[in-house]
């Protein structure tokens, strides 16, 4: 039967009636805190500079000419809302469809909704409270008490729950993380600490690992799974340096970045950073991601120049997140899947 059959849409009505209130009440927040809503183009010379990210490719064809060049559907906003925050704009918010190909599964679709803001001359911290206040109003809007995902229940309203990585490896795996890094600033740590730690508390992993994968395949079995499980959303944050992706590191402690994710029933909503200025050190970290995707997938996307030159240019200090908007839908209508937030998906054999 074809998704679009009047009788088999109508299970999906309830959960994109809610959506549609669910978005509004995200608007209504921001436009009340004075941020300016931005449209910036979804094609982009680079898509996003994370390892694991698959990008969908395009060409762009100059009317005239024939001249062709080789673009990229953004797997986010990010870039571009940087360049706007060198121009001169304070506080930026954007939702927009973005793209990440290879995904799908039941909180995964290679296209969905992205709310990301951005707050110059501000941290990480002003963005954790925007997320409570983004996720509560939302909550009162639809007159929901509480965020429910596969049958686990978390409360908003309450205080949330605060955890560095480094406590929640000790608290849940019984992993001293920070103490397995043999140079804060190496960003390819050595693995045999963090190999030896995962053997001993009964994680398997490859000889061929990186410190990261290791790191990774703790969180998944031992860390994640309780985040967001204590009955209120947490706020999982400082992680190690090497994993610092666009962040800068922790005025005191070197070791950590100002990074958080947080977490609802276990399921990861949102990224952010307490954003890396310093161009030279963004070059470094470009370069080394790149290096590492094409030695693991055989591809490096292109560095976005007009970005290192809208850094060199000053960008001010800033803070931001990307939020998935589905996902955000699911915990608040109950919604197990994906697929039954979107107005449609995208098609497959």
């Amino acid at each position: 039967m074809n998704w679009w059959n009047p009788e088999l849409y109508q299970r999906k009505v309830p959960y994109l009636v809610e959506r549609h209130k669910i978005i509004n009440s995200v608007r209504e927040y921001f436009n009340k805190e004075g941020f300016l809503e931005v449209e910036t183009p979804a094609v982009q010379v680079s898509p996003g500079l994370e390892v694991h990210l698959k990008a969908f490719k395009t060409e762009l064809e100059e009317p005239f000419t024939g001249d062709k060049e080789t673009l990229y559907l953004h797997t986010s906003p990010e870039f571009t809302m940087k360049k706007l925050l060198v121009a001169g704009l304070p506080k930026i918010y954007q939702i927009c469809h973005v793209y990440r190909n290879g995904e799908r599964s039941e909180r995964h679709h290679p296209e969905f909704t992205m709310i990301e803001w951005y707050r110059a001359n501000d941290d990480y911290y002003a963005i954790m409270e925007d997320c409570k206040n983004v996720v509560r109003n939302a909550a009162e809007k639809l007159g929901k008490k509480v965020l429910s995902y596969h049958g686990y229940e978390c409360d908003p309203f309450k205080e949330w729950e605060m955890l560095t990585i480094q406590e929640a490896f000790l608290k849940y795996a019984d992993v001293d993380v920070l103490a397995t890094i043999d140079n804060p600033d190496n960003p390819d740590p050595n693995p045999e600490k963090l190999m030896q730690e995962a053997k001993r508390i009964g994680i398997s992993y490859s000889e061929n690992d990186r410190w990261e994968d290791v790191f990774f395949r703790i969180c998944l079995d031992r860390v994640e799974p309780k985040l967001g499980f204590n009955g209120v959303p947490t706020i999982f944050y400082e992680y190690p340096k090497c994993l610092a992706a666009l962040s800068r590191k922790k005025p005191s402690d070197p070791r950590v970045s100002e990074r958080f994710e947080f977490y609802v029933c276990g399921l990861e909503m949102g990224n952010a950073f307490s954003e890396l200025t310093d161009v030279i050190e963004q070059r470094e970290r470009f370069t080394a991601d790149m290096d590492m995707k094409e030695q693991l997938y055989g591809e490096r996307y292109p560095i976005d120049e007009d970005f290192m030159s809208a850094l060199s240019f000053g960008m001010p200090p800033s803070a931001g997140i990307a939020v998935g908007v589905d996902r955000l839908i699911m915990v608040l209508t109950g919604a197990a899947n994906i697929d039954d937030v979107l107005w449609a998906s995208v098609a497959k054999k």
